[in-house]
């Protein structure tokens, strides 16, 4: 199955690398017979990817599904996006103008496919877990680094204790002196950096809470965390999929930070107008009209 025909479903593609080859095959048959998928039964699924039963039954669980009908309901979903949507790769020969509308155009369709992986109630639970937070860190390497310095920068002015750590020794340290009520956001596409896990761990051993913004639900940092918010941008030539979804990690941090300060509007409102007084200060001001 090419990673093109696999950009239409996202609930696949998100879990995609943490399946066997027996649940590949059957991730990439779905993939490929969408259509004639969404009138098959789990023995005729299993018949066309030399799979048992039980195996198909565990591969829907293992997307995220209770059962082939709601497998069936997101693979719906897929083939209604993409009647209106396509794949958008770049090419060598593609001018400027091309390049830039295929690009704002996947960063868009890949904002659509993490919304409709997000489940609100696990937004809402993050908001409560960071809401009563003594302290929050926020841990990521490379990308994702850039990532945890907007979350910090950004939720400060909520009034939130916050700190960002991108070097593994910082972090650990960091994690090291946590307590019960305080909170980390990690932040990795992979899910799977060994140092990033470590800090997790030492966090989580000291009673902190993690929230995860991972590009892989099955990844050993989503099975760590509390709570998951997964978002993943879609793969081109000259861009891989980690870079991609660098914006759209940014993404589920300003919805986090949204829903934190709805729930915060008079503290919000208060530090915000004494950054900005504080920040008018700074500027270059003359009394020279043009």
């Amino acid at each position: 199955m090419t990673w093109e025909g696999m950009q239409k479903f996202p609930f696949l593609r998100s879990v995609y690398g943490e399946l066997t080859k027996s649940e590949r095959r059957i991730a990439d048959y779905i993939a490929a017979h969408a259509e004639t998928v969404m009138e098959q039964t789990i023995a005729d699924i299993a018949g066309q990817t030399d799979s048992s039963e039980i195996t198909v039954s565990r591969f829907c669980k293992k997307v995220g599904c209770t059962g082939l009908q709601e497998v069936k309901l997101q693979v719906a979903a897929g083939l209604s996006t993409a009647a209106h949507d396509t794949y958008h790769d770049i090419h060598g020969d593609d001018s400027t103008y091309t390049v830039m509308w295929k690009i704002f155009k996947n960063l868009t369709e890949g904002l659509q496919d993490t919304a409709g992986l997000i489940v609100p109630a696990a937004v809402d639970r993050a908001v409560s877990i960071l809401s009563a937070a003594g302290r929050v860190e926020v841990y990521g390497f490379g990308n994702s680094a850039t990532v945890c310095r907007d979350i910090a920068t950004r939720y400060m002015r909520l009034g939130l204790w916050i700190q960002a750590y991108s070097d593994a020794h910082m972090q650990v340290t960091a994690a090291a002196l946590l307590q019960p009520g305080d909170a980390v956001i990690a932040v990795s596409h992979s899910g799977a950096s060994a140092e990033l896990l470590h800090s997790v761990q030492t966090a989580k051993k000291n009673g902190a809470a993690v929230i995860a913004i991972t590009g892989h639900s099955r990844s050993p940092l989503a099975a760590l965390a509390d709570v998951c918010l997964c978002g993943m941008g879609r793969e081109v030539k000259y861009s891989s999929e980690a870079g991609a979804s660098r914006l759209i990690h940014m993404a589920l941090g300003d919805l986090l930070y949204t829903r934190l300060a709805m729930t915060r509007s008079e503290i919000f409102q208060k530090n915000m107008k004494k950054m900005r007084r504080e920040i008018r200060k700074k500027r270059i001001h003359s009394d020279e009209k043009d």
